[in-house]
């Protein structure tokens, strides 16, 4: 019988991989990930922000608000949201992922997240970038190679 590494070996056993086809994505593919996801992003809200507050948007103003209207919550906050748990629950990969050949998967089955998964992952984030940024660098010393978000989440990222 094969064992599934996604389960813990106390857990009941699932076929699904076999140990050797497992290759988590380490740090540094997963940063170049997120480098391009972000480029993406920025391409898709910036000229959004720029066309509803215009230029002076990116100014630097002391008494500026964090956020300055509901357009920019919605564009800034909810939109990149929105788009990353599209992209891992329909295609299991944010764009930079695919780039890399990675895919975000359930940590028990091997399976596509379900949307509970993949909101606590992406409010994750948040939590794991808290304590500068040690629940990101976590990737790099984990050794299924998950970062906080992940773990909250039950999520592995795997090589395709």
């Amino acid at each position: 019988m094969t064992t599934n590494p996604f389960t813990p070996p106390s857990a009941p056993v699932a076929d699904v991989y076999a140990a050797d086809e497992i290759r988590y994505v380490g740090f540094w593919p997963r940063v170049g990930a997120a480098l391009i996801d972000s480029i993406l992003i920025l391409l898709v809200t910036s000229p959004l922000l720029v066309a509803i507050y215009g230029l002076a948007y990116f100014e630097q103003d002391a008494e500026a608000s964090f956020i300055r209207g509901p357009a920019d919550f919605i564009i800034s906050w909810f939109l990149p949201a929105l788009i990353s748990i599209a992209f891992w629950l329909r295609k299991q990969a944010t764009p930079g992922k695919m780039a890399i050949s990675a895919k975000v998967v359930d940590a028990k089955t091997g399976g596509t997240l379900s949307v509970g998964q993949s909101l606590l992952r992406y409010l994750g984030y948040f939590v794991a970038l808290l304590p500068l940024g040690l629940g990101i660098l976590w990737v790099a010393f984990d050794a299924r190679k998950q970062g906080w978000h992940d773990k909250l989440a039950g999520t592995v990222v795997i090589k395709r």
